[in-house]
């Protein structure tokens, strides 16, 4: 029997695997059962409701998609009264997903939803949608630190600060949100970027720039985890083009302690409980006890030199 199991700190999650924030609901459960997922994250929300950016919202690349939903929701104290209550309906834990403009108003949405219900507060410093231009806290590393330590100050949950993949430094950053409090790393949102409709010449979406999701995104984002797991302590969570169990394999060798799926999640929900599926089979059939023993287990090593290898004699 193998042991899923994993922790990100005080938190226990029964497995690796939960979805990407914006790409599920517990409405899923119409579809999969969601008491086999590590964790649930709900869709990030804003004090007030908003009504997100104009349509058009997605657009397909050839490798992806471009979306800019703008974080509709109906605010804070609707999730608190109507949706808590649907997603205590199952086990895994839930992590509140919380966004907002101000560090004030960041501190004081982080206390609003440290309910009993709630495990986990993610706070997404890092949306590139919310604003045209991209420009978010996680950006810059003392804004970084300081809206994470009045978040930490404001809460006693658990609280992972979700980055961007966007920051000139992610390193840098990422060593800011430990400093600033960050009980663990979501590594990361999506790509800035931008298509534009050759037919009309106009950009492809409505708010003109937009959060690319693709698998081929992967290997970017592993490294960026793999180069932020050398500089920091706390846990990760690695966000980034997960379609298969040896992705999750992957992001775990190269630090990550879980993975969050989005776009595999979002074509498919039945995604995220055949990867679990998968990796449970993985690990049996190469004889792994422990799923755990994985994180940061990679061998720092190149592989050797097939040129040098095949002129060696037999």
């Amino acid at each position: 029997m193998v042991d899923l199991s994993v922790r990100i700190g005080d938190v226990t999650l029964a497995n690796p695997v939960m979805p990407a924030s914006g790409t599920f609901s517990y409405e899923v459960g119409n579809i999969i059962d969601i008491n086999r997922l590590g964790a649930m994250v709900a869709k990030t929300i804003s004090r007030e409701p908003r009504w997100g950016n104009p349509t058009p919202r997605m657009a397909e690349t050839e490798a992806g998609i471009i979306q800019s939903i703008g974080l509709p929701g109906k605010g804070v104290r609707y999730f608190l009264d109507h949706m808590i209550p649907e997603y205590k309906k199952y086990t895994p834990p839930l992590v509140a997903s919380i966004s907002a403009a101000t560090a004030e108003d960041f501190a004081a949405m982080a206390r609003d939803v440290s309910v009993p219900e709630v495990d986990v507060i993610e706070v997404n410093i890092s949306c590139p949608t919310r604003d045209p231009s991209g420009g978010n806290f996680a950006l810059h590393t003392e804004h970084t630190r300081n809206v994470v330590s009045g978040i930490r100050a404001a809460t006693d949950k658990p609280v992972w600060a979700k980055l961007s993949p966007n920051a000139g430094d992610l390193v840098g950053i990422a060593v800011g949100a430990e400093q600033g409090g960050a009980d663990a790393l979501v590594i990361s949102n999506t790509f800035l970027s931008l298509k534009i409709d050759t037919d009309t010449f106009r950009p492809s979406l409505g708010n003109k720039l937009g959060g690319l999701v693709s698998p081929a995104l992967k290997p970017i984002v592993l490294r960026m985890v793999y180069q932020c797991a050398k500089e920091v302590s706390i846990p990760i969570i690695g966000l980034g083009g997960v379609t298969k169990a040896e992705d999750v394999v992957e992001y775990m060798l190269a630090g990550a302690s879980a993975v969050g799926v989005g776009y595999a999640a979002f074509r498919n929900p039945s995604a995220l409980t055949a990867i679990i599926d998968d990796l449970e089979k993985w690990c049996e059939r190469k004889g792994i006890a422990r799923l755990s023993d994985l994180i940061g287990a990679m061998i720092d090593e190149p592989p050797a030199d097939t040129m040098d290898a095949a002129a060696r004699p037999l």
